[in-house]
């Protein structure tokens, strides 16, 4: 079977989590100087301006980190330092006058630029699951990266008009451009769909399910687009993506369904066909083996829970 108009999957995971970049700060440092960062909420995003330091990862060995390299970090603690031996300050102290360009040291030796990329709360983990917890990429990986920190250099220190977001688009391309330089190494580091895009073998199949998640696909239709046999491809995704081709499919469904059960008012049948499932009950009763619940009842909960916040707010 040929599938038409091939989607991209990285992008229809991106806008089904709804992923947005926000440039938040720069930072600099000088001099002898060490900073304790906590494990962050979201996903954080570091580009590396001028100098270079020292990336210590909870529980890890020291690595050098230089200008032109990105740092991304979803969930361990790191320290920055100069020093390995310089005594550590928490990194709530230091920004904690919520200046958007704070400093540490004498002079500037060092300058970050970093900013954090918000996740849909609910279904972020599909892509900080997809990525060890820091990914480092330097700069002899980084492509069009360099061009674009020197755009949002000149955008941070411009009074233009529409520059803070014009900072957050740029941010989101040089995240995107990370995200690429990732996939792009040989080695097959960390199991998801990441890593599944990343192998010449699979990218077939997980595109065509990206492309058309309503089409009933089986093992043996997949493996085709793949060129290999069933049994080697179902090997082969299972060992890299982490799961079955079909319980991907099934999994990908619902995260688009769940998606848009929390953010629309759409008919559940209509979601149901959509998703290529032949009647409501199907759809309900694999709705409710995925996420343990009923669609009306999701859909209910999370509607409950927006209208909290608006009154919390």
């Amino acid at each position: 079977m040929i599938v038409q108009n091939l989607q991209d999957p990285l992008s229809d995971v991106l806008s089904a989590i709804d992923a947005r970049a926000l440039f938040s700060v720069r930072f600099a440092a000088g001099g002898s100087w060490s900073v304790a960062f906590p494990p962050p909420g979201y996903l954080k995003f570091n580009a590396i301006r001028e100098g270079g330091t020292w990336l210590i990862p909870q529980g890890e060995a020291p690595l050098r980190i230089e200008a032109g390299d990105c740092l991304v970090v979803s969930g361990k603690a790191f320290t920055l330092c100069s020093d390995l031996n310089m005594k550590q300050i928490a990194a709530a102290e230091v920004f904690a006058g919520g200046n958007l360009d704070v400093s540490v040291g004498d002079g500037r030796d060092f300058v970050l630029l970093g900013g954090s990329v918000n996740l849909d709360t609910v279904d972020g983990s599909l892509l900080t699951d997809a990525l060890p917890p820091i990914v480092v990429v330097d700069r002899e990986e980084a492509g069009p990266i360099g061009w674009l920190l020197e755009q949002l250099d000149l955008e941070w220190n411009s009074t233009a008009p529409g520059a803070r977001i014009a900072c957050n688009d740029l941010l989101r391309l040089v995240f995107i451009h990370v995200l690429r330089a990732y996939m792009a190494r040989q080695t097959s580091q960390h199991p998801g769909w990441l890593a599944g895009l990343a192998d010449a073998r699979l990218a077939p199949a997980l595109r065509a399910i990206h492309a058309d998640p309503s089409h009933r696909w089986t093992v043996e239709a997949l493996a085709s687009l793949a060129g290999q046999s069933r049994s080697g491809f179902a090997e082969r995704f299972r060992a890299i993506v982490g799961a079955s081709p079909i319980d991907y499919l099934a999994g990908w469904r619902m995260r688009l369904a769940a998606a848009r059960l929390r953010r629309g008012n759409e008919p559940l049948p209509k979601i149901a066909q959509s998703l290529g499932y032949a009647s409501d009950s199907a759809f309900a009763a694999s709705f409710r083996r995925t996420l343990g619940q009923s669609p009306a009842r999701y859909r209910a909960l999370h509607r409950d829970d927006k209208q909290r916040e608006l009154v919390n707010a």
